[in-house]
């Protein structure tokens, strides 16, 4: 059975059944020509042909995600265009043709191998995670330049009519885009992430997708039967009739399920013993607003304000800014709307910020140290927020804070940025409420302090649980060993809870670990009346909190907190949640005897 299951990292949810495509995405075979001196001009002239062509084609390709999945997603092929356009590279490659009279497809292949190995290399998440973008634009470029351009996916004939599942070793933006719907229903890569533009794409266009699958990819053949589960991050080989059956069973579960979730929708989210729980959903970009308002969260708990210089080339602008976050407050008219400020670094520094690299860059300048050491930016983002809180409840929120006195200086920010409105004549708000997110032990253990300088605090249960365990939330290798029910994160989680109770400030969760049904039923009984959650995740943890009661959860919570090791705090809190609902319902997308119980990779993502 292991030999058959290939474990990644699922990056766009959903489960499917298929059969297997492997695209072999590389570069085409050049040969190792000269040119004569007096060809040079006709292999100047045919690169700068090949470029126009690379270009149109992306630009075609920009308009067709435009289309299909909408205007950001769009934005992603703005960096490969202007590679293209780039004329360093262009005059890089004229150089390599006239002083070593190489053909235009070996400068071209010659230099842009050597980008691909020093992006490669780099200690910027950011610059490596560019390498796709050099893909696609290498593959276009040298398949112009030789005639090898082919298509993508070709749906063999003996599997007509079944859904295909494809198999690659890198996936590009162009690739995914590409990919016909109909006939394509899951994606599988060795490289990628969740924060990748492929991944990106691949959730807009509603294709399972699992990236990271370090081992066993070599085992894929064409026409393979596989199983392809984007929630989890799994697949299965060559899958036996059991294991399609119980796939399918799954699917029908995730259905009934649905059916109840609808029923709950549109409800207030009460215990059965009354304790009023808060939803708010967690909005990355802004086409997942439409379902934040769709399944009536009470507001945004989170507002990543990432995606407006991730694989862009310049610096968003206060205007573009402040008519982002005053549209997503006019959204939510009656409930707050918290935009967290640039958690830039560690995997995240955009092409139009530069930074040098750094040994360790997830421990290094990031997020507000980011934002305190280069104010001139912070300010555009202050006086875009301080600007939209005359349109809404728009809140700050500060990431990875560990130091007190980096809420003092925000503060002290925020005073003369409203101060420089006020005497423009420019409509701002006099003040923002700032709160802080908990995402280290150092701001759990200092959380009392914290408390007296915020005006509310919320748990980033992704990072806590890394920081706190020295485990790398992203690496597939170790994803067994990273559970936010670990004994020492719940200790952190209670140590929050009750101190935000004591002294009457608002605390509520904003990591996957809300959107989690065990685990929001943990939180509940920890004390948590706030949950920030995935959109597609708010009807289900509604559901989930209106079947509970609250008492019962907290008796589950204080036996949980006992508990020495992750397994028992599993067993302890399914076994308790189990005396309120079906949890066979809710493993309902769970392949069997693959993924453990208690991670949130093992229920389903329901609208999906």
């Amino acid at each position: 059975m292991t030999a058959r299951v290939l474990r990644g990292i699922g990056v766009a949810p959903g489960v499917t059944i298929g059969v297997a495509q492997v695209i072999q995405w590389e570069l085409p075979p050049i040969a190792r020509s000269v040119v004569t001196a007096a060809e040079v001009e006709g292999e100047i002239a045919r690169l700068g042909e090949a470029l126009r062509d690379a270009r149109a084609f992306m630009e075609e390709l920009r308009e067709r995600t435009l289309q299909k999945a909408g205007a950001e997603e769009a934005k992603i092929f703005d960096a490969q265009i202007l590679m293209l356009e780039d004329p360093e590279l262009r005059e890089a490659v004229e150089t390599l043709i006239r002083e070593n009279q190489l053909s235009a497809e070996r400068a071209f292949e010659f230099k842009t191998l050597e980008l691909r190995a020093l992006w490669a290399q780099s200690s910027s998440f950011q610059l490596r995670q560019r390498v796709s973008d050099l893909s696609g634009i290498q593959v276009r470029v040298l398949g112009h330049l030789t005639g090898q351009i082919t298509s993508t996916v070709v749906r063999r004939e003996e599997d007509a009519g079944q859904p295909i599942v494809v198999f690659a070793r890198e996936l590009t933006p162009g690739l995914t885009v590409q990919l016909d719907r109909e006939a394509v229903t899951g994606i599988a890569s060795t490289e990628g992430g969740k924060t990748a533009h492929a991944a990106i794409l691949a959730r807009s266009l509603g294709i399972a997708c699992v990236m990271g699958v370090i081992e066993g990819l070599d085992r894929v053949r064409d026409g393979m039967p596989v199983i392809l589960d984007g929630t989890h991050g799994l697949v299965i080989l060559e899958p036996t009739e059991a294991e399609i059956e119980a796939a399918e069973a799954g699917e029908q579960l995730r259905r009934q399920l649905g059916d109840r979730l609808a029923e709950a929708d549109g409800r207030p989210a009460v215990t059965t013993d009354g304790r009023r729980v808060r939803l708010r959903g967690n909005v990355d970009l802004p086409e997942e607003l439409h379902g934040t308002v769709e399944h009536a969260a009470e507001g945004v708990g989170l507002l990543r304000t990432e995606f407006l210089v991730l694989g862009r080339t310049e610096l968003p602008s206060e205007e573009e800014q402040y008519e982002y976050f005053a549209q997503v407050a006019r959204q939510f008219p009656a409930h707050p709307v918290v935009v967290r400020s640039y958690d830039l670094g560690g995997d995240k520094f955009p092409a139009a910020f530069q930074s040098a690299p750094e040994p360790n860059p997830f421990l290094g300048w990031r997020a507000i140290r980011v934002c305190l050491d280069q104010p001139e930016l912070f300010r555009v983002q202050l006086r875009a927020a301080l600007r939209a809180r005359r349109a809404g409840d728009v809140r700050l929120m500060l990431p990875m804070v560990t130091q007190l006195d980096e809420i003092d200086c925000t503060r002290d920010l925020i005073a003369a940025t409203a101060h420089d409105l006020q005497r423009e004549g420019v409509p701002a708000a006099p003040d923002l409420p700032v709160g802080v997110m908990i995402e280290t032990p150092a701001a759990a253990i200092l959380i009392d302090q914290l408390l007296a300088r915020a005006d509310f605090v919320s748990v980033g249960t992704n990072d806590l649980t890394q920081y706190t365990l020295a485990i790398d939330r992203g690496n597939a290798r170790l994803a067994d060993r990273f559970s936010p029910h670990h004994p020492a994160v719940l200790q952190l989680l209670e140590r929050i809870a009750d101190a935000a109770d004591r002294v009457g400030v608002e605390a509520s969760v904003c990591g996957e670990m809300a959107s989690d049904p065990v685990s929001a039923f943990l939180l509940v009984g920890l004390g948590f009346r706030v949950l920030s959650v995935s959109p597609p995740s708010l009807s289900l943890v509604r559901w989930l909190i209106r079947q509970i009661d609250a008492d019962g959860a907290a008796v589950a919570a204080e036996a949980a907190l006992l508990a020495s090791r992750t397994e028992e705090v599993d067993a302890i809190l399914e076994q308790a949640l189990a005396n309120y609902v079906d949890l066979q319902l809710l493993r309902g997308g769970r392949l069997p005897g693959i993924a453990s119980g208690h991670r949130v990779r093992s229920f389903p993502d329901i609208t999906s």
